[in-house]
């Protein structure tokens, strides 16, 4: 942990950037004194519900379609431990650390609304285990994301209840939950009414993996506007084709911000002037030209999805939901339809992100196609095959992006004994959009690679200020070839240093650009 300001959970105001803090170890977690009291007042609401033993499902009956079996009050603690125990059902690898960091924090302030009818140990417990590092092994399958990502948080909950298992440091052996708890000095807590069910109802797994993909597609996007003008101008492309007044001529806002963005990181450039004059081609080809109008629609689908997610990060997704006036209202927030399309529309921004990417490295490596650049970029095209296998990686990587986006959310299959009979498969959809992110950055990456390159062969030529900064940083990066090498370690290099945000130029600032004067646009 750093000495960051910590994230104060109130189940209200929690932000996909203090996820992403939260779930990646740079910040402590409290509880705020709001969300502790409201919480009491709902947990006086189960209290007499249960003494006054009114049928109310999941504090004193059965679950799905055991709903109509009512349970004796002796045995109420008993149901709620069983239904921890049988819901952890998972399988598969487990998620990443973020990942799991990132579900606990979520149903922890899921929690905090007040709306789960659950004590505040309950969060007092998953917050502690955030600040001392205890993370619970979850398996990646098991939820279709219908009552809720059922067997990933049970798998949570029962290492909360000394079950399961976990790790108490990035870097212990696996133990038993008990065992990971006390290692840190926390002891495991013993459910009451309701409170298993307030621990694994709802979207909080493929919500926050959803998240942190979408965080990441977010900064890739970025990214992909600082690549795509290092190959245009490598490439001897023109920046034309980005003039505000043809944008404004056909009005979709994320084109607007895509081109603006391109003239800001293209202004400047020499190697833009060496061929103003005297050029026989009229205009550049589509991964060229009609950069804005891919690259735009995979903002506005950002800004739909993130809207959809940031939403979900605080809201009541238990059942029944338990109310400060008494009540006790069944529903199903826990349906995960809504990140679940949202995660969907994001696996085809990356595909399509990935297709022109693609196109432009091909057009960087094709002798036929890069304006008098070496074939494949070799030094001794020949002797040398340069960066020929790159450029296959990346097509290869494209197709898989191409079937990663066929949606998941549109499937539906019965479960619980046809009790949960149309369901999102939204854990399905959440670990597709993972995968597409990922390929993305490595296509993306290819790119970056071929373009730097390109570049160093348009010496002494130069590109603008903000592409010349790019440059640099991935000189920071990768030493320049002076012969066939592997690419993959480079590859790697340069793919976390997309995913990390080295590349994001916040709309050319941090890159050298000078301030657009090409439109009237905010970037904001």
């Amino acid at each position: 942990m750093n000495n960051a300001s910590p994230c104060v959970l109130d189940g209200r105001t929690l932000t996909v950037e203090a996820l992403e803090h939260v779930a990646g170890g740079l910040r402590r977690v409290t509880l705020h004194e709001v969300a502790r009291t409201r919480m009491a007042r709902s947990r006086a609401v189960v209290d007499q519900a249960v003494q006054a033993g009114v049928p109310v499902y999941g504090v004193n009956t059965g679950f799905g379609k055991l709903s109509e079996i009512a349970i004796p009050l002796h045995e109420l603690a008993d149901l709620q431990r069983n239904l921890v125990r049988s819901h952890a059902a998972g399988i598969g690898v487990p998620l990443p650390d973020r990942e799991i960091r990132a579900m606990m924090l979520l149903r922890a302030n899921v929690l905090a609304t007040g709306y789960a009818g659950a004590r505040a140990e309950l969060v007092d417990l998953l917050i502690e285990m955030l600040n001392r590092g205890v993370v619970p092994l979850v398996p990646e399958q098991g939820s279709v994301g219908a009552s809720g990502d059922l067997a990933p948080l049970a798998h949570l909950a029962l290492v909360l209840i000394g079950e399961g298992r976990a790790r108490s440091a990035s870097s212990a052996p696996e133990t038993d939950g008990a065992s990971a708890l006390r290692a840190v000095g926390l002891e495991p807590i013993t459910l009451q009414a309701k409170e298993g069910l307030a621990l694994i109802n709802g979207t909080q797994a493929h919500t926050a993996i959803a998240a942190l993909a979408a965080a990441e597609l977010d900064r890739l996007w970025r990214a992909a506007h600082v690549i795509g003008a290092m190959s245009l101008d490598a490439l001897l492309g023109t920046p034309d084709a980005f003039d505000a007044r043809i944008q404004d001529a056909r009005g979709q806002e994320g084109q607007r911000t895509s081109a603006a963005l391109l003239r800001q990181l293209l202004d400047g450039s020499a190697i833009r002037e060496s061929h103003r004059s005297d050029d026989p081609r009229v205009q550049d080809a589509y991964a060229l030209r009609c950069m804005p109008q891919v690259h735009g629609p995979v903002l506005d689908a950002l800004q739909f999805a993130l809207g959809l997610i940031g939403r979900e990060l605080n809201a009541a997704t238990d059942n029944p939901l338990v109310l400060e006036t008494g009540e006790l209202l069944s529903g199903g927030n826990f349906h995960g339809q809504a990140v679940g399309m949202a995660a969907d529309v994001l696996a085809i921004a990356c595909a399509n992100l990935a297709v022109i990417s693609e196109r432009r490295t091909d057009r960087l490596v094709h002798p036929d196609f890069n304006q008098g650049l070496p074939a494949f970029l070799a030094g001794r095209p020949g002797l040398e095959s340069g960066l020929m296998m790159a450029q296959v990686t990346a097509a290869a990587v494209t197709s898989d992006l191409k079937r990663l986006a066929s949606p998941a959310s549109v499937d539906s299959i019965p479960t619980d004994g046809n009790k949960e009979d149309v369901v999102p498969m939204a854990m399905g959809a959440a670990l597709k959009l993972r995968q597409s992110v990922y390929g993305l950055r490595h296509v993306l990456a290819v790119e970056l690679l071929c373009a730097s390159d390109a570049l160093d062969l348009r010496r002494p030529l130069e590109s603008s200020p903000a592409v010349e900064r790019a440059h640099a940083l991935v000189r920071d990066h990768v030493s320049r070839r002076t012969a066939d090498r592997p690419p993959a370690p480079d590859l790697a290099v340069l793919a976390q240093a997309l995913a990390d945000g080295v590349f994001d130029p916040e709309f050319a600032t941090t890159l050298g650009a000078t301030p657009d004067s090409g439109g009237t646009h905010d970037q904001s």
